[in-house]
């Protein structure tokens, strides 16, 4: 109804709704234009509506907005009426700041994605009137299920995190080759270590007469390996370039640590042979007893494919970039890594570099005329993608625990990804934890996915009861464990005999383990893969499949099924000689799990 008091004159008719109004002294142009007005049109909003801020809404003085008609579900109060007519009239909503449209910024189906779940900041208060009543009922956010919304966030995290793959890198190579320098000096180069700190390493190196070992010391953090200048535990670290996110695992390189560098080869997706250039050094290390050609092999067993080959220290003086030096040592190295299983042409990679000056570590070394490669940062940033098993149930092998605010493991996401809430069960104690948090190179994340080396908080278990080689895993598709589980082994370097009976150390993931050996199934054909039943021992050089028993009940899968719970390594009084994979679990004591 029009008020009384807006009234142009005695022509104007009382009500637009009384047929007689128009009669009398009006116009008949006026009558006619009346007559022709579509009284049932819906409500007009002018387009430059704009939504007030609940702190800036006026007093209400208690009147009650009526809703005009279709627009019953909504909420009346004022501050989302404005924009919930607009929202249902399909009209453009204009910022009162960009007055002008703009075709950048055009509505899109993910524009109303973000405002069915209101994480959009202008439409904080709109509400979906065809999903107002079900919201309230079905415990929904903003007319999306919270399971759906959870997807969503997810599938958003996800898509923030696959920017940079997630690689890691373990160093290898023999003692004293520069593996640890090197790590440093990348991570200098990449900017994760400041200028500052790397002079004061140098002080408190030249303090005590190691003044050439203060790059290493980016990664060798603890007293005994600064004093000694070995590297005793697995250093890790990151890096990123400008397509993946790295994650170094400094491997040490003496022979009474060969247990731990297996443990960061277990861990790791490309490795790179340092290689030390210096007259002696490289023949120490290459020759029988030395650890380049082990850790090679090593790495070959835990799966690694990609390897790069740093031929260290080649500013040296005794070598001076010497191409005749360097054409040498590829020589040398070729044949042994194509007898190991390296495919040459597609899987190594040979560069010559300096650790100490960074020559062909970040830019290409300009006075280096034996190679005209690109540079190892460059090298490693154009690999191609890892296949990453992320439809298979989650496993994450952790290989290291410590207190920080509650328990913390660190390890690899092998398969499937975690998400904070998470309740999961850890094997082969078979407690269930709940993953409290979890933390990527010191920064706190939502989920973990395939592939990325994380922190995880956990609760339900104390720190004590948790090893190394345990593995978190659903609750509903635990990880098998067992102590007795037949396996496929080659026998490398074993001088004696190997009968019923004999036992030594095995290294399965990040597992160390006690087994023995109950009984030697069938001896595998080198050539014709034929078995032979009925053996009574093996030797060196052959093949056979055996049957383990394990002291300690270890988590452990087929071949077929998880590759990485698989491989394993036998040693003896520091000497690896044999190698496999498990085909079968025998006793798998996971499906006593409640």
């Amino acid at each position: 109804m029009i008020s009384s008091s807006l009234k142009m004159s005695n022509n104007t008719p009382d009500a637009w709704d009384d047929p007689g109004g128009c009669t009398g002294n009006a116009p008949p142009s006026l009558a006619q234009d009346m007559s022709q007005l579509n009284v049932n049109a819906s409500a007009f909003v002018p387009s430059f509506v704009t939504t007030i801020s609940p702190s800036h809404q006026p007093a209400s003085n208690n009147v009650q907005s009526v809703p005009p008609p279709g627009f019953s579900n909504l909420p009346t109060n004022q501050g989302d009426s404005a924009i919930s007519r607009e929202a249902k009239l399909n009209l453009p909503l204009i910022s009162s700041e960009n007055p002008t449209p703009d075709d950048s910024q055009a509505s899109s189906p993910m524009d109303w994605e973000n405002r069915a779940t209101g994480t959009e900041e202008s439409d904080e208060n709109w509400v979906d009137p065809d999903s107002f009543t079900a919201a309230s009922s079905n415990g929904t956010e903003g007319g999306m299920s919270r399971a759906a919304k959870k997807r969503a966030d997810r599938k958003k995290d996800e898509s923030d995190k696959s920017r940079r793959e997630h690689v890691n890198i373990v160093f290898i190579g023999h003692v004293d080759a520069g593996k640890s320098t090197i790590g440093g000096h990348l991570l200098y180069l990449t900017g994760m270590v400041d200028k500052r700190t790397l002079e004061k390493y140098e002080k408190e190196a030249k303090e005590k007469n190691r003044e050439s070992w203060y790059l290493s010391w980016a990664l060798d953090t603890n007293l005994e390996e600064r004093d000694k200048g070995k590297t005793v535990e697995t250093g890790r670290a990151f890096f990123e370039t400008e397509k993946k996110h790295f994650t170094i695992l400094d491997a040490p390189g003496h022979k009474s640590y060969v247990p731990n560098m297996i443990g960061g080869a277990a861990m790791a997706d490309v490795a790179v042979l340092v290689i030390s250039a210096r007259r002696g050094e490289f023949e120490t290390g290459f020759e029988k007893g030395g650890q380049t050609q082990e850790h090679a092999i090593l790495v070959k067993i835990a799966g690694v494919k990609q390897l790069v080959v740093l031929v260290n220290k080649m500013d040296d003086p005794t070598v001076n970039w010497d191409a005749a030096r360097y054409k040498d040592i590829v020589n040398k190295l070729k044949p042994f890594l194509k007898k190991v299983g390296f495919n040459l042409k597609t899987d190594v990679f040979f560069i010559p570099c300096s650790g100490q000056t960074g020559a062909n570590l970040k830019d290409k070394f300009g006075e280096c005329p034996l190679y005209d490669g690109p540079s190892f940062l460059e090298y490693i940033d154009c690999l191609p993608p890892f296949d990453r098993d992320s439809d298979s149930p989650m496993r994450f092998i952790i290989a290291d625990k410590h207190k920080d605010k509650g328990t913390m493991v660190l390890g690899k996401v092998e398969s499937g990804s975690i998400d904070v809430g998470d309740s999961l069960m850890i094997m082969p104690v078979r407690e269930k934890v709940d993953v409290v948090c979890i933390i990527v190179d010191d920064e706190e994340r939502d989920n973990a996915l395939v592939g990325e080396t994380v922190k995880i908080g956990i609760k339900g278990i104390d720190e004590d009861n948790i090893f190394a080689g345990m593995v978190l895993c659903p609750i509903n598709n635990v990880c098998k464990s067992t102590q007795l589980f037949d396996c496929k082994v080659v026998v490398m370097d074993y001088k004696s005999i190997i009968c019923p009976g004999f036992s030594c150390v095995m290294h399965v993931h990040s597992t160390t383990a006690e087994v023995e050996i109950t009984h030697i199934i069938a001896l595998i054909d080198r050539k014709t893969a034929n078995k032979t039943t009925g053996i009574r021992f093996i030797k060196q050089d052959q093949i056979a499949i055996v049957r383990f028993r394990s002291r300690a009940t270890i988590c452990v899968e087929s071949f077929k099924d998880f590759p990485k719970l698989a491989r394993f390594t036998l040693r003896e009084e520091q000497r690896t000689i044999a190698f496999g994979t498990v085909l079968k679990v025998i006793d798998d004591k996971s499906k006593s799990v409640a």
